[in-house]
């Protein structure tokens, strides 16, 4: 006890050397969220709490010197960058517009109550009262990462709380620069007129030139390092620019997420360095800074600082939640989602702090040290609260909104890529890892085949290290792919018997370069003996720029294709592309298919950005290479000789995309032709009618009658 009564009287912290510092601050970022996970407590209020107990206003452990300032910005810029990134930006087209409602909402209300206690229950002036209402409406994304860790960063409660905290915290930090920007002397119109220049010239420059820059580094850089550094040069740039021209730069750093959130994809190695370097470091670091700003002792202080702390943490929390009711009451979601949205918008951190550090500074003088404990109470109850009512409402929305079979997903087997060229590797693998079934355990392998001959020793040991980089890949994407490496005597019968024995689903090939005499329907002899030996899905790929920079995937669809037992699965592949890439889905079809597109993407992909332009001739599809840049990806969708979509114009497809569409990337896919042709399904037509698939030709009819389960 007497030592504890010495650190608490102490002035000087305990531990001075950085070193030490360091390693206090990586053990409680370890330990805490360890120690109040059994206490059934969020991580995120175990840092904070951690960082009050170390404080200066605890036991004195540390004190809260640059590192924690610098960390800690770039903890809170971090967390407004991956609200950002981890955006479904077709969730945001979809419920944008309620989005931008519920901002105003948890604007307008915290900032007139707000105001009214200011002015009239704590007695200060005009100016005083509008910086308490800035605080008051804006708010932080602290308890986000407890919405990642649900996976509920795309659902509509969620994307419509990000939303409104980028109007919210917009708002707030705009009508902060107006009751500065008062203040001064020599403000005018003109002021005005050249602060909202600098900002439109700042969002166009964010907007226009980080999508080119992004795009050109990734394409001509792939080294893993580099690629992060320079996604988080852009991050601060962006925050920098921000505070130069007035705003605050977490807006910044939150509209740098945003751009930047079509090049990374979120299954890839990008994504997941990110993150891991976020949520390792940097928030923690700000978490924990936070706590160590927190003195509970105020709350036995004086009567005044009392009454000040009581006010703005009561008018704090209920505004927010009475903005969160209205916006339930106006679109009656459920009681969970309220929750989830008070949550998401009731933290007071970085917005808060901010704007009470320009309100006491000597040159403002808006605001006094009652007020300062005030907020910083308000942060610590905001934060705690707020972490609770979110993990509350997550995990309810997590266990109520999915079913197991949502869960689980459809089973489609492995996606098996199989690697002969190094410089295809990277490519083959990423795709592989946007298409592959995530709900699948172990549903990515790598196969390399060899020929068993001399020859083929030195093409064995390529291929080891072809397989040992995709899987370095592939675990940087937190990904397990597992690989296989074998001899034949010919190599598309390697690749069909892994398929057989390893229960594999579809498989990835490479498109090379066409050879001198090649027919013109021939996509080379491995190629060509896979799709013949396999009734699997078969994409043949070749990748010209990295997959993240795709910004629109064209997909020409022939007719009767939705006759083929294979149509929901890769149409399902293709989706899967559009979510993860976050690209435009381009879909050219017959008009009798197109229907049937139309009605799977609003069942099961509503909010992924697509368009539908009707083919009624596959001859049409050599115009679309008129349309096309590096950035866009085409895949034909095409069919195995003598089943229902097959049509005779598809043996000189593998020519025709070669002169036409070599400026471009190609895949073409084969997709699942076997199982019972007279199967009868409910599929999803137009205004909900149902329609029953037709028999195939009369070959498919002796193929499925006399074809064995071992041939299938």
């Amino acid at each position: 006890m007497h030592l504890i009564a010495v650190l608490l009287t102490s002035g000087a912290p305990l531990i001075t050397d950085p070193t030490w510092i360091f390693f206090v601050v990586l053990f409680i970022i370890l330990f805490a969220p360890l120690l109040f996970r059994k206490l059934h407590i969020p991580h995120v209020i175990g840092l904070i709490i951690a960082g009050i107990l170390i404080g200066q206003y605890g036991f004195n452990l540390l004190e809260r010197d640059s590192s924690f300032q610098l960390f800690g910005q770039v903890g809170i810029y971090y967390i407004m960058f991956l609200a950002g990134l981890e955006l479904d930006m077709g969730s945001v087209e979809h419920y944008g517009r309620r989005g931008f409602q519920f901002g105003v909402i948890t604007f307008v209300i915290p900032f007139i109550l707000g105001f009214l206690a200011g002015k009239y229950i704590l007695g200060y002036g005009v100016l005083t009262s509008l910086m308490l209402a800035c605080i008051f409406s804006s708010h932080t994304l602290v308890s986000y990462p407890i919405v990642g860790r649900y996976g509920m960063t795309r659902h509509r409660v969620v994307v419509i709380s990000i939303v409104a905290t980028a109007v919210a915290t917009f708002a707030a930090l705009l009508s902060l620069a107006l009751v500065v920007g008062s203040l001064k002397p020599d403000s005018t119109i003109f002021t005005w007129i050249l602060f909202s220049i600098k900002c439109i010239l700042y969002g166009s420059f964010v907007v226009l030139a980080y999508p080119r820059l992004g795009r050109w580094f990734l394409r001509r850089y792939d080294d893993n390092v580099m690629q992060y550094i320079f996604i988080m040069a852009l991050v601060f740039l962006s925050a920098a620019l921000a505070d130069l021209v007035g705003l605050e730069g977490l807006l910044g750093a939150f509209l740098s997420g945003l751009i930047l959130n079509r090049l990374i994809p979120r299954t890839s190695p990008l994504m997941s360095r990110v993150e891991f370097v976020g949520n390792a470091l940097f928030i923690p670091y700000f978490m924990i800074g936070v706590g160590m700003l927190i003195d509970v002792r105020i709350l036995v202080s004086d009567a005044h600082t009392l009454w000040v702390v009581t006010v703005i943490v009561i008018t704090g929390m209920f505004t927010k939640w009475l903005a969160a009711w209205l916006m339930n009451r106006f679109h009656k979601y459920s009681h969970d989602g309220m929750n989830l949205m008070f949550g998401l918008t009731s933290a007071h951190a970085a917005g808060a702090l901010a704007i009470v550090m320009i309100g006491t500074d000597p040159d403002v003088n808006l605001m006094d040290s009652a007020i300062l404990n005030g907020t910083v109470m308000l942060i610590f109850f905001s934060c705690i609260i707020s972490s609770f009512a979110t993990s509350h409402g997550a995990r309810k929305l997590a266990l109520s909104d999915t079913s197991f079979e949502e869960n689980r997903g459809s089973y489609h087997g492995k996606c098996l890529v199989t690697y002969s060229q190094a410089d295809t590797v990277g490519v083959m693998t990423q795709f592989a890892i946007l298409i592959r079934n995530p709900y699948i355990p172990d549903s990515l392998m790598g196969l390399s085949v060899a020929y068993d001959d001399v020859r083929g020793e030195g093409d064995h040991r390529q291929g080891k290290a072809f397989l040992e980089k995709a899987q370095n890949i592939a675990a940087s994407a937190d990904v397990n792919m597992t690989t296989m490496s074998r001899v034949s005597t010919n190599i598309a019968s390697g690749i069909l018997h892994t398929m057989r024995e390893c229960d594999c689903g579809e498989v990835i090939v490479c498109l090379t370069d066409r050879e001198t005499g090649m027919p013109k329907s021939s996509l080379g002899t491995v190629i060509d003996n896979v799709i013949a030996g396999s009734h699997r899905e078969v994409m043949a790929l070749r990748c010209i720029v990295p997959v993240g920079t795709l910004r629109r995937v064209i997909i020409a669809v022939p007719q009767k294709a939705e006759y083929e037992v294979g149509f929901y699965k890769w149409l399902e592949h293709v989706c899967r592309v559009g979510e993860q890439l976050d690209c435009h889905l381009e879909f050219h079809a017959h008009p009798d298919t197109l229907p049937y597109i139309q009605g799977y993407m609003r069942q099961k992909h509503a909010f992924l950005r697509t368009e539908y332009h009707e083919m009624s001739l596959w001859t049409q599809l050599t115009s679309l290479s008129n349309h096309m840049d590096k950035d866009d990806m085409i895949i034909a969708v095409t069919a195995r000789s003598g089943f229902i979509s097959y049509q005779s114009s598809f043996d000189s497809l593998p020519l025709q995309l070669y002169r036409y569409f070599s400026h471009t990337s190609v895949m073409i896919l084969y997709p699942d032709q076997w199982g019972d042709p007279l199967e009868t399904v409910s599929v999803f037509a137009p205004s909900g009618t149902v329609v029953t698939r037709q028999p195939h030709t009369i070959g498919s009819w002796f193929r499925e009658l006399f074809l064995s389960d071992k041939n299938r």
